[in-house]
């Protein structure tokens, strides 16, 4: 899973699907799965995928509105995107808080690197 730090605000409809298709792309089926990959993660043009798979470009651009449509179907019955969401804002704001004090160096060394391994240890749960 990537991270999406500074993004969490402004993202776009593009990424939105993407995440998407990390969360619940295992739950289409195989067509729309590969059309998702192919778009999403390969970055492959409409036309490129058309070609690849010996289908219209038409095709492929109906098949990925099918594909988006049902993972947000998804997401409207399980929330997890909106929960990933709402828990990278927070981790922002826990560094942020943070690095006020792994950066003072008034504090005592230890209880810095105490602050620096809590903040490492929830950005890993977040990814």
């Amino acid at each position: 899973m990537v991270y999406y730090q500074g993004m969490i605000e402004n993202i776009s409809k593009v990424e939105y699907a993407s995440l998407l298709y990390d969360f619940y792309g295992e739950l289409l089926d195989d067509n729309k799965k590969e059309i998702m990959n192919l778009y999403h993660e390969d970055n492959l043009s409409l036309a490129e995928i058309a070609e690849d798979l010996g289908t219209s470009r038409q095709g492929v651009h109906y098949t990925l509105k099918k594909a988006e449509k049902s993972l947000e179907k998804y997401e409207e019955k399980l929330g997890l995107v909106q929960k990933y969401l709402d828990n990278l804002k927070k981790y922002d704001q826990v560094q942020s808080i943070a690095e006020k004090y792994i950066f003072d160096e008034t504090l005592d060394e230890n209880l810095r690197k105490d602050i620096q391994t809590l903040t490492d240890t929830i950005r890993d749960l977040m990814e």
